[in-house]
This record gives structure tokens, sequence and C-alpha cells, in this order.
């Protein structure tokens, strides 16, 4: 995770000129560049999306009312992110943007840690949905075999829980049904 410097604050359009294949954001007016995921990170941003896709966004097999994306483009203030998968209570967000992009703020974000990024998710990333009153965030490390489940509470993140390996969890806000973590990691 290398910032792009520039002497200007970055611009979408500085975003766009960075080729498909590598994930652009812009956190706090600058433009950072990372390559696509790694298998073991595709692994598990994917084992988490089909464990929640079914039940929680299509209600088969659970609840819905939930919209779970993979990699939705978020334009939040001044700020570009790419989480790995986020998710809206439908009642927020009863159909898709025509856009490209939302700018609602997403009601859960999943950040799944590489090396390069690890450290603007927890940090950068954080901060910002903090800001912008997501209130639900998991953070997944595939090479430690780790979820963390976090809740905004008076602007700040909680550890609501942290599994690891085998564990079988109902980590909020997806907490109706049980959620087997072995299934994430290779």
């Amino acid at each position: 995770m290398r910032p792009e410097r520039t002497r200007q604050p970055a611009t979408y359009a500085d975003l766009l000129k960075v080729p498909d294949h590598l994930v652009a954001e812009i956190l706090d007016e600058t433009l950072y560049v990372n390559p696509r995921s790694a298998p073991r990170h595709a692994g598990a941003s994917s084992g988490i999306g089909g464990l929640l896709w079914g039940p929680f966004d299509r209600g088969r097999g659970g609840p819905g009312g939930w919209r779970i994306l993979f990699e939705p483009e978020l334009h939040l203030a001044s700020d570009v992110l790419v989480p790995d998968l986020a998710g809206w209570r439908r009642d927020r967000l009863p159909s898709l943007p025509v856009e490209a992009f939302f700018v609602l703020a997403p009601d859960w974000v999943c950040e799944v840690f590489s090396p390069a990024t690890a450290s603007m998710d927890r940090v950068k990333k954080l901060a910002i949905y903090a800001r912008e009153q997501v209130r639900h965030a998991w953070l997944v490390d595939p090479l430690a075999r780790t979820l963390e489940v976090l809740r905004l509470e008076n602007d700040r993140w909680s550890i609501v829980t942290t599994c690891a390996d085998q564990d079988v969890v109902r980590a909020e806000p997806f907490a109706a049904l049980e959620l087997d973590l072995s299934l994430l990691w290779e």
C-alpha cells in the first residue's frame, strides 16, 4: 500500500486513470492503488459473501432484508472507498442507484486484510466508516484465520467478538444464522 503522492488533493479524475486490474481508493485526499486480491483474500471474501447472500440478500433460508454487494464503490464525502463487501438494509436502500457508485453509507462493511492493506483498512477506512455512521464492520484476516466483529457505539468502534479457525458464530448484524468460519479458510 503505497500512496501516490500528489501536490494537490487526489480527484476522481485521478482515480479513473488507474488501470482496471488495480483497486484505487481516495482516502483523506490521497490516492491509494493496490493490486487485486490474492487468492486467500479472494477466497475468504467470496466465502463470506456466499454465506450471507442467499439468506440475507435473497431471503433463501434466512430473514432477508439486506443488499449484500462485492466491492461496491462508495463515495463518502471526499473519500472513495472500495470495501470487500458491504451491506445495506433494504429499507434504507430499496433500489440500486443508477450511478456506478453509492453515496449512501452502508449499514455493514467487511474488510478482508492482505499484508498490503491491513493498516489502511484498520486505521484510515475504519475512521471514515465511523464518521459516516456505518454501524457494523467485520475485519477478516485470512492468514491468521480470524474474524473481528465491530459495532459503532458513540462514534467509536467496540469489538463485539473475535473468532477464529473452526468457530461457528452468530455475528451481528447477521446473528439470525450461525456462520461456520471453517468455510472461509484454505
